[in-house]
């Protein structure tokens, strides 16, 4: 499970995908499955989360990683390169960003 903290050394990675409600079960089973299947057992793997808006148009998935040369080193294996042309091919857009955690609140 996915801990959000400031002082973390975590490289944290917020992709968003925009589909139609059509396709968003089927993004989202592939993206289940790149994940039970292969991201998580990537070096460097620390966790992840899905999430689906209401109107099914866009999934926001949260992952960190130990390093961000490891985020960078999965993208860029054959498997995931592949598994990115099939799931580019279920949305109409996706982008993955490297942030920094700069504040973190929770309640009292």
């Amino acid at each position: 499970m996915p801990k959000i903290s400031k002082n973390a050394s975590v490289q944290t990675v917020i992709t968003t995908f925009e589909m139609t409600p059509g396709t968003c079960q089927d993004l989202l089973e592939a993206l289940t499955d790149a994940y039970a299947e292969f991201i998580s057992k990537q070096p460097g793997f620390v966790a992840a989360g899905l999430h689906v808006n209401d109107a099914q148009t866009r999934i926001a998935n949260y992952s960190q990683w130990e390093r961000r040369e490891d985020f960078l080193a999965m993208l860029r294996t054959p498997e995931m390169r592949d598994r990115n042309r099939k799931i580019n091919e279920l949305c109409k857009s996706f982008e993955p960003v490297m942030y920094d955690v700069a504040e973190t609140f929770g309640s009292s």
